[in-house]
């Protein structure tokens, strides 16, 4: 049971950061809820259709389909996480001054909401396909009954939720003037952990080389296993043995994302003056 709580935990509280921290990101853009709850419910259905899919899936590409899929699922929300995040450096220091009132002039603004539903959609349809694979494997090899996976699955799914809510809840409390770098940052540090897993995964299929592996090993002091460890590769990617091509993805991304944010945030700075 304790490896079903482990790795259910894990996946629900990745997929619940991400869902967290966008909602406190967005929520004076009018219409947000609706659309994170839409991308929930669809990353929900398509890991229904990703693990009745695995053999498919798994031999595609001599058997490094499920990486190949993963990187490309993980590429695709980098990329819609660096929009949001240009997005919300072009508005985010109007909304500051006047978080309601700008959320009412941005109504119409339907490009930003539609993204979320891409982000959450792509996070819950890779978590969700991930955890039913994992217990899938747990399952096959008889490793405890289906009434202790089950009891397992559910304790670390309410224990992930739970995690994500609380810092949900606490970036609530981060001041109005400082919420939106806060948030910023936490996005940004998302995007660029996700490009390092997508680097993760092409080596493992060997369409990248890892250039150096392990770069580190930090496995003893903290391990991936450990809450502190979960966290940190949920926020930004933490990898305990990380090759070099990961730190390259992480700050080609981190580069990329900042210099957009501040090319969409300099006419608005200019405007004031």
């Amino acid at each position: 049971m304790l490896a079903t709580v482990i790795i259910v935990f894990r996946e629900v509280l990745e997929a619940s950061l991400i869902i967290g921290i966008l909602a406190a990101a967005t929520r004076h853009v009018p219409g947000s809820g609706r659309w994170l709850v839409a991308g929930l419910l669809a990353g929900l259905a398509g890991s229904g259709v990703v693990a009745a899919s695995t053999d498919a899936i798994g031999s595609l590409a001599s058997g490094i389909g499920q990486e190949i899929f993963n990187a490309i699922v993980l590429g695709i929300a980098v990329l819609m996480l660096a929009w949001h995040n240009i997005w919300m450096a072009s508005h985010g220091a109007a909304l500051a001054v006047d978080a309601r009132l700008v959320g009412n002039s941005i109504r119409d603004e339907n490009s930003e909401c539609s993204v979320l539903l891409v982000i959450v959609g792509l996070a819950v349809l890779r978590e969700g396909s991930e955890t039913v694979l994992f217990l899938y494997g747990i399952a096959v090899s008889n490793d405890g009954g289906q009434t202790s996976m089950l009891l397992g699955g559910m304790i670390g799914m309410l224990a992930g939720i739970a995690v994500g809510y609380l810092i949900y809840a606490g970036l609530l409390r981060v001041p109005l003037r400082w919420f939106f770098a806060a948030t910023g940052l936490l996005v940004l540090l998302l995007a660029a952990g996700m490009a390092s897993q997508v680097a993760r995964f092409l080596i493992q299929a060997d369409l990248l080389p890892s250039l150096a592996a392990p770069l580190w090993d930090t496995s003893a002091a903290l391990p991936e296993n450990g809450l502190p460890g979960m966290l940190l590769h949920s926020l930004i990617g933490y990898d305990s043995r990380p090759a070099g091509m990961q730190m390259v993805f992480f700050i080609a991304a981190l580069i990329a994302i900042f210099i957009g944010m501040k090319w969409a945030a300099r006419p608005r700075r200019d405007a004031k003056q």
